[in-house]
C-alpha cells in the first residue's frame, strides 16, 4: 500500500510516500505530500476502558476497548486493572493475556496489562475501590504468573515496596509510582531498586493521587521530575492537569513524558452514570467523577479521553505536532522496550495514524491493514 503526506520521522516531518505491507517498506521523498500527516500509531500504557467496555469485564471487555481506541489512533495499548480482591485481578489479567495471545482484526494490539492496584496507599486511592493491600512476595508471584503484567502502579511508602519493585523489575515489568502519600525519599529508594535491576521506572498520572512539590518537601512529584531516568504519564484532558503544569513537565522531561488516557468505559458515550470498579461515576462533558454512593464522591474517576484528543491537548499546551506525536508513540515504545513499533522506519510494523490538517483521524492502519 501507499500513503502520501507529511511523514513523522525522528528528525522532523518529511514530505513523502510511505510504502508498506504488514511492515514499513520504504519512505520515498516527494516534493509535496499534501495536507495530511502520517504518524506512528499511538501507544497508550494506561487505559481502563472505552466505548462501554472495561478491562475488568474480561475478554469481551478487553477486545471491546481495543476496538474502540483503535478508531482514535491507538494501535497498541495496555488494558488497565482497578483495585479488587486478588482473585478478581488475576482473572482480569488472564483475560488480557488471552487477548494478547489471540489478536483479532480491528483491535489495537494488546501488549499486556497495566496493573493499577492493589498495591496502593489506602489514603490516596482516588477513584480506586477501598480494597488495597500490601505487595507481599507471594502476591507478586501470583500476579507475575499470569505473564500479563507489563506495568505496575506501586505506592513506594508501603511495607515491602522496594522488595516488590525489585521482584517486578527483575521480571521486566515497568514500575510506576502512584496513589501514594510517600516522601521523595521513598520514591527515590524504589526507583533505585528498579534501576539496579536494569529496569524502567515512572510515575502514574503525574500530579494526581501523589504528594506534590514544594520548596521544602519535594514529594513524589519532585522526585520524579528530578530523576532524569524516570518517565511520567500525563492525562491531558485539562481536568487532571493544568496546561502550565503540563508545560513544566514537557520542559523537565521532553524525552520521558508519556501521553495516556486513563479512559474509563464512558469514553465515547453520552453523559450519564457509569460504573468503574463497582462504583458509580457521573460523566458530564469532559469530567468523570465518582457519584453519590461511592467511596469518595466528587473525585475524578479516570477520564473520557482518547489518544487523538490527548495529542491535540499537547499541541494546545505549546508543543509542536512533531513533539506531541513522539510523546504518544516513540516515548511509550522506548519505555516499554518495544523495538518493532513507535517510529516510522523501514522494517518496523506499519502501525500508522493519518491526521488531517485539523488533527482529526482520517485513517488508521493496524499492521498495514486499514481500519476504516
Amino acid at each position: 500500500m501507499i500513503c502520501t503526506g507529511k511523514v513523522w520521522t525522528a528528525s522532523g516531518w518529511q514530505e513523502a510516500q510511505l510504502l508498506f505491507g504488514e511492515a514499513i517498506q520504504e519512505i520515498r521523498p516527494i516534493r509535496s505530500g499534501g495536507e495530511q500527516y502520517i504518524l506512528p500509531g499511538f501507544i497508550d500504557v494506561h487505559v481502563h476502558g472505552g466505548g462501554g467496555h472495561d478491562t475488568m469485564d474480561g475478554e469481551a471487555g478487553v477486545r471491546g476497548l481495543a476496538r474502540f481506541h483503535a478508531r482514535h489512533g491507538t494501535t497498541s495499548l495496555l488494558p488497565t486493572t482497578i483495585t479488587h480482591p486478588l482473585p478478581q485481578v488475576i482473572g482480569a489479567l488472564r483475560a488480557v493475556r488471552q487477548v494478547q495471545l489471540d489478536p483479532r482484526p480491528q483491535e489495537a494490539a494488546v501488549l499486556g496489562a497495566h496493573l493499577e492496584g492493589p498495591f496502593l496507599n489506602p489514603e490516596r486511592l482516588g477513584a480506586q475501590p477501598p480494597q488495597a493491600t500490601l505487595p507481599t512476595p507471594a502476591a507478586v508471584d501470583q500476579l507475575l504468573a499470569t505473564r500479563a503484567v507489563r506495568v505496575v502502579t506501586l505506592a513506594p511508602e508501603l511495607a515491602g515496596a522496594a522488595a516488590a519493585a525489585t521482584q517486578f523489575a527483575a521480571a521486566g515489568v515497568r514500575v510506576s509510582l502512584g496513589h501514594t502519600q510517600g516522601r521523595a525519599e521513598d520514591a527515590q529508594a524504589v526507583m533505585q531498586a528498579v534501576f539496579e535491576q536494569g529496569g524502567e521506572a515512572g510515575g502514574t498520572h503525574l500530579y494526581n493521587a501523589m504528594t506534590g512539590l514544594s520548596g521544602r518537601e519535594p514529594g513524589v512529584v519532585g522526585a520524579l521530575l528530578a530523576e532524569p531516568r524516570a518517565y511520567a504519564e500525563l492525562i491531558l484532558d485539562f481536568q487532571h492537569v493544568h496546561p502550565q503544569s503540563a508545560a513544566a513537565v514537557f520542559r523537565a522531561k521532553p524525552d520521558h513524558t508519556l501521553l495516556v488516557t486513563d479512559a474509563m468505559r464512558a469514553a465515547g458515550l453520552p453523559d450519564g452514570t457509569y460504573d468503574l470498579g463497582g462504583q458509580p461515576v457521573e460523566v458530564v462533558g469532559p469530567q468523570a467523577r465518582l457519584a453519590a454512593g461511592s467511596s469518595n464522591p466528587g473525585t475524578l474517576a479516570g477520564s473520557v479521553l482518547t489518544m487523538d484528543a490527548a495529542l491535540r491537548g499537547a499541541v494546545a499546551c505549546g508543543l509542536s505536532l512533531h513533539q506531541a506525536a513522539g510523546l504518544a508513540s516513540a516515548v511509550p515504545a522506548r519505555y516499554l522496550g518495544l523495538r518493532d513499533r513507535g517510529r516510522l522506519v523501514p522494517g518496523l510494523r506499519a502501525d500508522l495514524v493519518v491526521l488531517d490538517a485539523d488533527l482529526q483521524v482520517r485513517q488508521v492502519y493496524l499492521g498495514g491493514r486499514p481500519l476504516f
